[in-house]
């Protein structure tokens, strides 16, 4: 989550066992880290701190950035995958304002250290012209927000956007999804999902969401709850009405999901545990949380099912950093079954790391898994 595992990741128990990479995946020939989308032209497009940038040549080379805003850093550790082109080719980016961030936390109280001292607000803003100029910026949300993992286009055209936001009495995150049927222009708010909980990464976070067979939509959300809980909409992200537990363990790191052009869903994530392992537990109560947590984020795992989340593949590490940290996994299929796989945050020896970037492909991992399910 933006900014606030500064204090937890700087006491990682560090390793000289250095990274460990599944030898299906292959090195990726860029620099950035995403998140990107792909022009008419076949180029990809990137965001970051200094703006919009175009690669001819699978992000091997950059043109000079183009300006977006001054407040959007997608290329912050965390931040996954903020941009999205539409079928009508309006480019759209919703972003949190790193011009007016404050977070100050006061652990004994379990809440913000007094009025106006936590704030990253919710924006969006959108390109008519492949990232040359923007415009229509609005805000979604204020107060203080944090990452979010889910930003897609169903068949039907609209615009779905999971995302969180911190809420007091007691202070917890709840989730949402903010839709558009005009391309970015206009939105409207689902209803709030809440899990409860006290602390500043206890409750519904970093939500993910993917688009099932039937035309429902499915969002995974990261808790502290040993894994993610699962919501479904039958109306396109305008309400979430089951909710409940899923089958996935997880720590308390949030994954990414996305539906593949096979029809496949894929999900990459830190699991409970380590493979053939336990981890152990943070103490609770905490300013974190009211439940002792696993931070294991040693291990990145992924898996694939082909009935909509009912079953999934036998989870696969695909990569291993002991006594680090390999997490906010972000997914984009360049081509496919060609799928690009970075993670956002990324630690080692208790100081920040080279990302993971790889390139693998899907029918080899669904070979390797086997016909094993969940």
């Amino acid at each position: 989550m933006i900014t606030l595992f500064a204090g937890l990741l700087a006491s990682a128990d560090a390793s000289a066992e250095g990274r460990w990479v599944h030898p299906l995946c292959k090195p990726l020939a860029t620099e950035k880290n995403g998140p990107f989308v792909e022009l008419n032209d076949g180029s990809l497009l990137t965001v970051g701190k200094e703006g919009s940038s175009v690669s001819a040549d699978d992000g091997a080379t950059w043109s000079s950035p183009q300006p977006t805003h001054s407040g959007v850093k997608s290329d912050h550790v965390g931040n996954t995958g903020p941009i999205l082109r539409t079928r009508n080719n309006a480019v759209i980016i919703v972003y949190l304002d790193f011009d007016t961030y404050k977070w100050k936390w006061d652990d004994a109280a379990g809440a913000p250290a007094g009025p106006d001292s936590c704030k990253l607000e919710l924006w969006t803003i959108r390109s008519l012209d492949g990232g040359k100029t923007w415009v229509d910026r609005q805000r979604l949300l204020g107060e203080y927000n944090a990452d979010f993992m889910g930003f897609i286009q169903t068949r039907s055209g609209r615009i779905v956007v999971t995302v969180e936001h911190l809420v007091s009495d007691p202070w917890r995150w709840v989730v949402c999804s903010f839709i558009s049927d005009d391309d970015g222009k206009t939105w409207t708010r689902s209803n709030w999902i809440d899990l409860g909980g006290h602390g500043h990464h206890d409750g519904a976070v970093e939500p993910a969401v993917g688009e099932l067979s039937d035309g429902r939509l499915l969002m995974l959300i990261r808790t502290s709850l040993d894994r993610f809980w699962e919501a479904y909409s039958d109306d396109g992200g305008r309400h979430w009405r089951t909710i409940r537990p899923s089958s996935l363990d997880a720590s308390s790191s949030p994954g990414y999901l996305l539906r593949l052009r096979s029809g496949r869903l894929v999900l990459a994530w830190n699991r409970l545990n380590p493979e053939g392992g336990t981890c152990k537990r943070s103490p609770a109560p905490s300013p974190a949380s009211e439940l002792p947590i696993s931070w294991h984020r040693e291990e990145l795992s992924l898996a694939f099912s082909e009935d909509d989340g009912k079953t999934w593949t036998k989870p696969i590490v695909i990569a291993r950093e002991k006594g680090g940290q390999l997490a906010y996994p972000y997914i984009f299929e360049r081509r496919a079954g060609e799928l690009w796989l970075f993670t956002r945050y990324t630690w080692s020896k208790g100081k920040a790391a080279p990302p993971l970037r790889v390139r693998l492909s899907e029918e080899e991992f669904l070979k390797e898994a086997g016909k094993d399910r969940r």
